[in-house]
């Protein structure tokens, strides 16, 4: 969990993210809005929603622009990609602990999921994945990523994490010439971690 604080934008109104990506696509370049920032956390209640201060409010903020802006920088060759990869954070499982039937390979390093709960945010990311031709890998952390990306010839990644992560895996993706996509957590921590489904398989 590399930020200082915890966040739950799991109340947020999906509409601000959907308005943060427009104007950050409109006006072309997505730092102007942080000029805003202010105003946008307030007109959302994004402090009330998630319980953040503003600083790192505006932190969080910064960085899903940051994300917005390498993903619409990044999409068109992304797509143009064969063989993909896409990286879930193992703290997403619906269970932490025996009654997740995911196996872990130290060697790879990743969990294989099982597909033991149909309500779990990972099962549901694997099978969808899975099922537009992409490899699958359920990590402890983005320290595992290089270690699996090494020897590799993966073409497109997708990754599922905090801003802090994404901002790692952006330079080491660009080190290997990797187009890469990122789907930012809505709610972070060390556990009970989520994204937004649609999100996925909108950016799969």
């Amino acid at each position: 969990m590399p930020y200082k604080f915890t966040f739950d934008l799991s109340k947020v109104p999906r509409f601000f993210f959907t308005e943060l990506a427009m104007i950050s696509y409109q006006r072309g370049m997505h730092k102007t809005v942080l000029n805003t920032a202010n105003d946008l956390i307030v007109k959302f209640r994004i402090q009330e929603a998630t319980g953040l201060n503003i600083s790192d409010a505006v932190v969080l903020l910064q960085d899903l622009l940051d994300l917005q802006a390498i993903n619409l920088t990044e999409r068109t060759k992304f797509l143009e990609t064969k063989k993909r990869a896409i990286f879930i954070p193992h703290c997403s499982r619906k269970y932490m602990d025996g009654r997740c039937k995911a196996s872990f390979d130290p060697e790879v390093p990743s969990y294989s999921c099982a597909h033991c709960s149909d309500d779990c945010v990972v099962n549901k990311a694997d099978r969808y994945a899975r099922s537009k031709g992409y490899d699958v890998f359920v990590v402890p952390g983005g320290s595992c990523i290089p270690k699996i990306l090494k020897g590799t010839n993966y073409e497109g990644v997708v990754g599922v994490a905090c801003g802090e992560e994404m901002k790692m895996m952006g330079h080491l993706l660009a080190s290997m010439d990797v187009r890469g996509q990122g789907i930012p957590l809505i709610k972070n921590g060390c556990a009970n971690t989520t994204f937004n489904m649609d999100t996925v398989m909108k950016t799969l």
